[in-house]
C-alpha cells in the first residue's frame, strides 16, 4: 500500500493550528466564565470551592486525556499509511474505553471526592462548595471522555474545522448554561455545574452523529475486530504511558492548588484566577501542538523523515511567536480580567501582585507543549512519560527550596521551572528517537 504524498509548510500548519487555537481558546473561557459567575457572589470561599472542584476534574479528566491525544496520534499514523480500516478501529476502541472509564468514574465518585479533599485540605466552607459542584458535574464523565475520543479522531484525520465546530458547540452550551443557570436563575455553584453537564451531553450526541456520517460503512465493518487482542492491547499500552504522564502533570497542578490553600483562602482564590490566565496561554498554543500531533503522526505513518523534520521545526518556531504574543497580552490586560472575574477587593489585590508570573507561563511552557505534540503524534509515549516524571522531581526540589524563602512567589517560580524542564528534557531525547523511527 502506497501512502499519498504530502508536504508541510507554514500554510499546512496554520490550516490545522488556527481552527484548533480558536476551538481551545473557548475552553479556558469556560473556566473564566465559571469563576466570574461565582465571583459575582463576592465570597472567597465559593470562589475557592470552584477552584478546588475544577482541579479535581482536571486531575480526573486530564488523567484520561490519552483518549484524545492517543487517538489523534494513532489515527494520524493510519491516515499517513492510507489504512482506512485502522482509522475506524482506533475510533471504536477509543469510544469503548471512554464509556467504560466514564461509568467507572461515576460509580467511584464518592471515594474519589473524599480522597481529593483529603489531599487538597481546603477549609470547611471551600470543601462544601467544591462537593456541591463535584456531585453534579461527575455525571458528565462518560460523555466528557467520549468527547475526548471523538475530538482526537477528528483531529487525527486533519479535520480541524470540524474539531472547531464540535468544541465551539460544547463550550458554547457550557458558557451559556452556566451564566443562565448560575446568575440568571440564581443557582450559583449548582448552576455552573449543570451548565457543564449540559454541554458535554449535547456535544457527545452531535459528535457521534458526525463520526457516523464520516465513516458509517468503515465503522460498521470494523466492529467485529474491535476487541482483537493485538490491536486493543497496543492501544492500551500507548495510552497507559500517556495516562501516567497526564497523571504526573495533574499531580503537579494539584500540588500547586494544595500549596495555595496553605496560604489562605484569599491567596487560593487569587492563584485560581491566575491559573485561568495560564490555561488561556496554554490553550492559545494548543492549536500548534495539535498541528504537531497530526503532522508528525502522519509523517511517521507515511515513513517521511523530511516531512517529520519540517513539522517539528515549523510548529516550534511558530509556537515561540504565539507564546510571546500571549505573554504580552496577559501582562497588558491581566488587571482588567482580574477585575472582571471577581468583585472581592482582597482577591484583586493579591492576584495583581502575582500577575507577572502567570504572564510568563506561555514562554516557559511553549517548548514542552510543542514537544508533547510531536511525541504524541509519533507515539513515543514511554519516553514522554519518563521525561515528565523527571521534570516532576525537578519541580518538587524547587518547591522545597523556594517556598520557605519566597512564599507564593516561590510557588510560581517552581511552576515556571517545571514547565521549562519538560521542554528541555523532551528536546534532549528528540534526535535519538527520530533516528530510531526513521532509520537511514
Amino acid at each position: 500500500m502506497t501512502a499519498p504524498a504530502f508536504r508541510v509548510d507554514s500554510l499546512t500548519v496554520f490550516r490545522i493550528a488556527v481552527p484548533m487555537t480558536l476551538a481551545f481558546m473557548t475552553t479556558p473561557i469556560v473556566g473564566a466564565v465559571d469563576t466570574a459567575v461565582v465571583g459575582q457572589l463576592g465570597e472567597a470561599a465559593l470562589l475557592g470551592g470552584i477552584a478546588v472542584g475544577a482541579i479535581v476534574f482536571d486531575v480526573i479528566f486530564s488523567t484520561f486525556n490519552f483518549l484524545r491525544s492517543g487517538t489523534t496520534g494513532l489515527t494520524a499514523q493510519a491516515l499517513g499509511a492510507d489504512d482506512k480500516p485502522a482509522q475506524a478501529l482506533v475510533l471504536l476502541r477509543a469510544l469503548v474505553l471512554a464509556v467504560g472509564l466514564g461509568v467507572a468514574l461515576v460509580i467511584l465518585s464518592v471515594p474519589v471526592l473524599a480522597g481529593a479533599l483529603a489531599f487538597l485540605e481546603p477549609s470547611a466552607a471551600v470543601a462544601e462548595a467544591a462537593s456541591t459542584y463535584y456531585g453534579i458535574r461527575i455525571l458528565s464523565a462518560p460523555f466528557a471522555l467520549a468527547n475526548y475520543a471523538i475530538l482526537g479522531w477528528v483531529l487525527g484525520l486533519g479535520r480541524a474545522g470540524l474539531g472547531l465546530a464540535l468544541q465551539t458547540l460544547l463550550n458554547g452550551i457550557n458558557i451559556a448554561g452556566s451564566i443562565w443557570l448560575g446568575l440568571g436563575l440564581g443557582w450559583g455553584v449548582e448552576g455552573v455545574a449543570y451548565g457543564t453537564l449540559a454541554g458535554e451531553v449535547v456535544a457527545c450526541v452531535v459528535g457521534v452523529a458526525v463520526c457516523l456520517a464520516i465513516g458509517r460503512k468503515g465503522l460498521a465493518a470494523a466492529v467485529p475486530d474491535v476487541f482483537r487482542r493485538a490491536g486493543f492491547g497496543a492501544m492500551i499500552a500507548v495510552n497507559g504511558d500517556i495516562m501516567v504522564r497526564s497523571f504526573a502533570l495533574l499531580f503537579a497542578f494539584a500540588l500547586f492548588t494544595r500549596t495555595s490553600a496553605g496560604f489562605g483562602d484569599v491567596t487560593l482564590a487569587a492563584n485560581a484566577l491566575l491559573m485561568n490566565f495560564f490555561l488561556i496561554g496554554g490553550y492559545f498554543l494548543d492549536g500548534l501542538a495539535n498541528a504537531a500531533e497530526q503532522l508528525a503522526g502522519r509523517a511517521v505513518g507515511a515513513r517521511r523523515r523530511d516531512v517529520f523534520v519540517a513539522a517539528v521545526r515549523l510548529t516550534i518556531a511558530w509556537g515561540f511567536v504565539f507564546a510571546a504574543v500571549a505573554a504580552g497580552l496577559l501582562m497588558a490586560f491581566g488587571g482588567v480580567f482580574i477585575d472582571i472575574m471577581t468583585t472581592a477587593p482582597d482577591v484583586r489585590e493579591a492576584a495583581r501582585a502575582f500577575l507577572p508570573w502567570a504572564a510568563l507561563t506561555p514562554l516557559a511552557g511553549v517548548l514542552a507543549f510543542q514537544m508533547d505534540g510531536v511525541y504524541i503524534g509519533a507515539t513515543w509515549s514511554r519516553e514522554m512519560r519518563n521525561m515528565m516524571l523527571a521534570s516532576v522531581v525537578v519541580y518538587l526540589l524547587v518547591l522545597a527550596v523556594a517556598i520557605p524563602v519566597l512564599g507564593n512567589h516561590g510557588l510560581w517560580l517552581a511552576l515556571l521551572v517545571f514547565l521549562g524542564a519538560r521542554g528541555i528534557t523532551l528536546s534532549w531525547r528528540l534526535k535519538p528517537l527520530s533516528a530510531r523511527t526513521f532509520p537511514a
